[in-house]
């Protein structure tokens, strides 16, 4: 099939370069020439464990390519709107002028028959407005909703494997000619066998935002049982994975330490609170709110356990920050608890040196005030406190005796849980984290 994908940004690139890995013959379009010069030469703007191969190989096939001009897609059977939908400045709401752009901009080239598909994170009531749009302008096209559940460190498996195919489709035999284009797309991963959900447009935008929230809810709450467990000297961890043999909680994101961060959970639970606001349905989601202050939280107690560690004051105090990146294997910083905490330690007057294996680049853009260090032995020399932020695989696999060779004092705070505790105290290594006993 011939497939465009509008908006080339981490979303967007990562389903162009999967379409085309498909076999389909997809052209992505972006407004930012940077972006597109960079992905049309194989330099993407963005760290993803996996995506550059697959990068190399859809350019190399021919069945991929990018360019700015819209007029690009024309002639495609499905559009894929695949653009950002940011926090609003000063306000919880989703920000849609970018989604609507794109949108407005397809039906410059839109024809009958043509499907326009949304993968973009929206308020509900967004596809039912574009759709009227959409129709209204061209008759006889189309628009469905198929929302993306891409982890950051495993995009490209989530979008070439994924657990569920969602499609939000119009009414009648419109539905029914949506559904069979979008099962063409993906016939490859449906013949597998993959899980369909096919509904209405206001529930498959529903579900990302729901899937969010219970995440984000579930997060929150071994922290805040991270909380209690500090003030009865109970441990956080053999807690989690006492409750977690229960299949109806599960083990998965119990993993209490520093909270969530990143471009999505935290914009999409404010985006889904200010939604249901407008709806008149504010109360259901009231519970989101704390879910939001405890992970904040996590935040400021980390900066106060650095202090408690540090005798009491964290002037002068020499501070390494393993982690930059809001999660391993990423290098993006958007919300990043550990940048967030690293500038305040440095604000309250810590000398502090951050490392991250992918995301310094992005750091020192956005935070140009902090100090970087390329590895973590530079970031820990003479240092008086090492802070473990971001579980990368380099730092949950340091051997504490070496490691120990660089430091000043051996201080580890373990703000995600990942540390072998057992062998960092055997090492010499006064050890805390978020909701467990000093060890």
């Amino acid at each position: 099939m011939r497939i465009s994908v509008v908006g080339c940004g981490y979303l967007g690139a990562v389903h162009a370069a999967a379409m085309a890995e498909l076999g389909h013959e997809v052209v992505g379009v972006d407004v930012d020439e940077r972006k597109v010069d960079g992905l049309s030469r194989r330099r993407p703007p963005f760290y993803e464990p996996g995506f550059d191969e697959l990068l190399s190989r859809s350019l190399e096939s021919g069945r991929l390519r990018f360019s700015t001009d819209v007029g690009e897609a024309a002639g495609a059977q499905v559009h894929f709107v695949c653009v950002g939908t940011p926090q609003r400045r000063g306000e919880y709401a989703a920000d849609m002028r970018y989604v609507d752009a794109a949108a407005e901009s397809l039906l410059e080239i839109l024809e009958p028959g043509q499907l326009v598909v949304g993968k973009s994170t929206v308020p509900v009531g967004t596809a039912a407005r574009l759709g009227e749009m959409v129709t209204g302008k061209v008759p006889g096209a189309l628009l469905a909703w198929n929302p993306e559940f891409l982890r950051e460190g495993f995009a490209v498996q989530d979008t070439l494997h994924p657990d569920r195919l969602v499609y939000g489709l119009p009414a009648g035999a419109d539905g029914e000619t949506a559904r069979a284009l979008l099962d063409e797309v993906y016939a490859p991963i449906v013949e597998r066998g993959t899980p369909q959900v096919v509904t209405d447009y206001a529930t498959a935008e529903m579900v990302k935002t729901a899937a969010n929230s219970f995440l984000a809810t579930k997060i929150s709450f071994i922290n805040a049982m991270a909380e209690l467990c500090e003030a009865t000297g109970a441990d956080v961890k053999l807690l989690a994975d006492a409750i977690g043999y229960d299949d109806r909680i599960g083990r998965k994101f119990l993993n209490a330490g520093l909270g969530f961060g990143g471009g999505c959970l935290p914009k999409d639970i404010r985006a889904f609170m200010a939604r249901a606001g407008e709806l008149g349905a504010d109360q259901a989601l009231t519970f989101l709110k704390e879910v939001d202050n405890i992970n904040m939280r996590r935040r400021i107690r980390m900066v106060e356990l650095a202090r408690e560690v540090l005798d009491g004051s964290l002037l002068g105090k020499r501070v390494a920050v393993l982690g930059a990146a809001f999660k391993p294997d990423s290098d993006d910083i958007r919300d990043s608890p550990a940048l967030n905490v690293a500038a305040q330690l440095q604000l309250q007057g810590a000398v502090v040196c951050v490392t991250d294996p992918a995301a310094l680049d992005n750091a020192r853009r956005e935070w140009p005030h902090l100090d970087f260090c390329p590895t973590a032995e530079e970031a820990a020399e003479r240092a008086d406190a090492v802070l473990v932020l971001t579980e990368w695989k380099q730092y949950r696999e340091l051997d504490p005796v070496t490691f120990g060779r660089v430091v000043r004092q051996k201080r580890v705070l373990d703000g995600r849980n990942a540390l072998d505790r057992e062998a960092w105290t055997a090492a010499g290594w006064t050890y805390r984290a978020l909701g467990r006993r000093a060890g």
